[in-house]
């Protein structure tokens, strides 16, 4: 579906249509011209990014909230997690959102992760909810337990489920781990 917002280059195709129309106009009736007629295109793309800076959609909302999730991972720093997840949360391994957080401060209280690169992320947004399939490539710290017994990096993918919040945010409200090196997965297997 068309969003204004989530597109701004299509304001902007408008302009340069206002600036031909303006020109055209111009060019006609050049009795007419006036200095200010050239600014409406410009006013059209101001406008334009100006929307898209002001407005934040739910597609930017998602995606900011796996953004800061993926650098909370790779800074180790479950605490920032920790507002990103809703307080209903489980999975099909973690019961609960103390048990996912347990999880995380065990896991990320050791070196672990060097860097996470995002390869990939399709959203589907269906108002009050929302699931994202995130594929990412994850470089292990060359003196985490999993570089120096398994390997140095690994590719995941997983479907983040999440709830929109009254106040409008949204949260994670379940993770469940598919592939892992392209090799169908899941919580109970890897644990």
């Amino acid at each position: 579906m068309f969003d204004i917002f989530e597109q701004p280059w299509t304001l902007v195709g408008a302009a340069v249509l206002v600036l031909f129309g303006m020109l055209t106009f111009r060019s006609f009736y050049p009795e007419k011209r006036c200095w200010w007629q050239l600014l409406v295109p410009v006013f059209v793309v101001v406008a334009a990014f100006g929307v898209d800076s002001l407005v934040q959609t739910d597609l930017e909302k998602i995606t900011a909230v796996i953004k800061t999730a993926l650098e909370a991972v790779k800074e180790e720093d479950y605490k920032a997690i920790e507002p990103l997840i809703i307080n209903n949360y489980s999975d099909s391994y973690h019961n609960s959102k103390k048990s996912l957080l347990d999880h995380c401060k065990r896991e990320l209280s050791r070196p672990l992760v060097d860097k996470s690169k995002k390869t990939g992320l399709l959203i589907d947004i269906s108002d009050p909810d929302a699931t994202a399939i995130l594929f990412v490539i994850i470089i292990f710290d060359k003196d985490s337990y999993i570089s120096q017994n398994y390997k140095s990096f690994l590719l995941v993918k997983a479907r983040l489920s999440f709830q929109k919040q009254p106040d409008k945010s949204w949260l994670i409200s379940r993770i469940e781990i598919l592939e892992l090196d392209r090799q169908p997965t899941s919580w109970s297997r890897i644990r």
